[in-house]
């Protein structure tokens, strides 16, 4: 198959072309907002896991019975990692990251911007491989049933909605504003 000449450009990278949005003057908000909502869904699945597990029951074939696992801080700590992680990443100002450290020839600052960059993506990686560790090694190896799995998927799922927040919020960061400004001499 072949395309007509006139539409085709070869600079493109796909055969079909993205499609394009008229949201172009409020790209910064609306991600700004989304990274929000990721980040509020991401806690608040975890947070119902929680309560879930707070008021758990045994079953009411055996009401003697305990209930068999609950949320305990090893399911919190990698979600606080990947909150640390989200913080650093997006505290840290874009216009360190690149060139050769400014012009008063400060070259450890963007060495030491890149480093902690880097710390805050490994905390966020370090919060999703614990919870998936803290999924398989306490949900899915004992084998509970789907009401005690819950705990461990929601733990995952938070660390992957705060992943995507972070990467988001990045993203929405670094688009120009419709009051910014760039002056250059």
């Amino acid at each position: 198959m072949s395309l007509p000449r006139s539409t085709y450009d070869p600079r493109r990278v796909c055969l079909l072309p993205f499609p394009t949005l008229a949201l172009a003057q409020h790209k910064r908000a609306i991600g700004v907002y989304t990274a929000g909502a990721l980040f509020a869904l991401g806690n608040w699945l975890f947070f119902d896991a929680a309560v879930l597990s707070a008021h758990a029951k045994p079953p009411p074939d055996a009401p003697h019975d305990t209930v068999p696992v609950h949320v305990a801080f090893v399911d919190w700590l990698p979600g606080i990692l990947s909150i640390f992680g989200l913080l650093i990443v997006n505290l840290i100002d874009k216009e360190r990251l690149v060139g050769d450290g400014g012009a008063f020839g400060d070259g450890g600052l963007v060495w030491r911007a890149r480093l902690f960059l880097f710390m805050g993506f490994a905390l966020m990686a370090g919060g999703l491989a614990g919870s998936v560790t803290v999924l398989v090694l306490k949900y899915i190896v004992p084998s509970y049933s789907e009401q005690f799995t819950y705990y461990g998927y929601a733990n995952v799922g938070q660390n992957i909605a705060l992943m995507l927040s972070a990467v988001v919020l990045w993203l929405a960061q670094n688009t120009p504003s419709e009051y910014e400004y760039r002056l250059s001499l």
